[in-house]
């Protein structure tokens, strides 16, 4: 069964502080798979969205839904959340009550939209078809301050994002200029969303989507004046390297300006959630079993774990070391075939990686940048994956 990583499964250790995952593993020396997050590297990271990206940046939960997580980007002066959930917003709501929620799944339930507007205040929904309009306008009536966000779907070009987001939400052109005329005639605020899908590495891929923006909001004769960019913006994996996020932020700008006119812009928005947290996290594991007669090891987490992803777009598979007795291992290599911990054979990782000839049982095995979508995706299959959480200094990322 699943685990929500909004529960209390989610072990958070604050005391002692460890340097990194080199001093966890040799001092704390964990049984089970661990998550050793840096403060510090999120809040940096933060930085560079708050200070180079022109409006205002929210964190999608969805990629990271843990207290620490939400905690540290609270200390850090985020207001604004981009959620799939109530279950994330009442996460949110417990660390920050005065939270600004942008429920930007397209897809609500009608007690999701209530509970989402009485009890956390949201005022802000993303809508791709004309009956999540109505719905939504049946709960919250004539309140006009509710901002009715549009999302709109382009055709994918596929060499730019490693997750396709065209296929599950998502209104084409004509169906969009609709629904802004519906939102504007019904006395909502309209505003516009897209999302060209995760890990983008083509800052153009944003100013294809600002360009169709535009085209949708002339054609429906509705001025908008917010536009939310969505997430996608990318982290650095060894396979996959993208442009520097400063270009993505001058290219949103340029495109937002050429298109709708200087000094006629909307106000931007993005919600990034890879961009933000994959490098404040790394994944500590640890052999349990390596075959003398071949080339299998055997760790404590796998793809029902922290490594889930990197089953789902090998694209992305996270940097990784070894470590032995607080120093990390050197030397010749070959390829590893590696398992995970449960007793599903689907659980193994899609490549072998290439670790030191002389691993031993209990030997560590460290994936880094695995803040975003690692502890977000883990499930307690075979009763595994209950990840504590343990802050250090500073994390591991290739």
């Amino acid at each position: 069964m699943a685990k929500t990583a909004l529960n209390a499964a989610l072990n958070v250790v604050s005391d002692p502080y460890y340097a990194d995952a080199l001093a966890v593993a040799d001092v704390m020396q964990p049984e089970e798979a661990v998550f050793c997050f840096s403060a510090e590297r999120l809040k940096a990271r933060l930085g560079l969205f708050t200070a180079g990206f022109p409006g205002t940046v929210s964190f999608a939960v969805k990629s990271n839904p843990s207290r620490e997580v939400v905690s540290s980007l609270a200390e850090a002066g985020l207001t604004h959340w981009d959620v799939a959930s109530v279950q994330e917003m009442a996460l949110v709501h417990s660390i920050q009550p005065s939270a600004h929620f942008h429920y930007h799944n397209p897809v609500k339930s009608r007690r999701e939209i209530l509970n989402a507007y009485n009890k956390y205040g949201c005022r802000r929904f993303a809508v791709d078809a004309r009956e999540e309009v109505a719905k939504i306008a049946a709960i919250v009536g004539d309140d006009h301050s509710v901002e009715l966000a549009v999302r709109f779907v382009l055709p994918r070009d596929r060499a730019t994002s490693a997750h396709d987001f065209s296929t599950k939400f998502g209104a084409p052109e004509h169906i969009a200029v609709e629904l802004l005329q519906d939102i504007q005639r019904r006395g909502y605020v309209p505003v516009m969303t897209f999302h060209p899908g995760s890990q983008s590495r083509d800052p153009n891929v944003y100013v294809r989507h600002i360009e169709a923006a535009h085209r949708i909001a002339k054609q429906a004769g509705v001025h908008i004046g917010k536009l939310n960019v969505g997430g996608g913006f990318p982290a650095s994996y060894p396979l996959s390297k993208p442009a520097p996020l400063e270009s993505f932020f001058t290219l949103i700008a340029e495109a937002t300006t050429r298109y709708f006119g200087k000094g006629t812009e909307p106000e931007l928005e993005c919600e990034p959630g890879r961009g933000l947290v994959a490098n404040c996290m790394s994944l500590l594991t640890r052999i349990k079993l390596v075959c003398s007669d071949g080339d299998d090891i055997f760790l404590n987490d796998g793809i029902y774990g922290g490594l889930m992803e990197f089953m789902q777009a090998p694209e992305l598979q996270p940097p990784y070391r070894v470590l032995r007795d607080g120093q990390v291992m050197e030397g010749p290599t070959k390829p590893w075939k590696v398992f995970g911990p449960t007793c599903d054979p689907l659980d193994v990782l899609p490549t072998k990686l290439d670790l030191p000839i002389d691993l031993r049982d209990e030997d560590y095995v460290e994936f880094g940048t695995l803040g975003a979508y690692g502890i977000a995706t883990a499930t307690l299959f075979n009763g595994y994956g209950d990840h504590a959480v343990i802050p250090v200094g500073d994390v591991f990322n290739g």
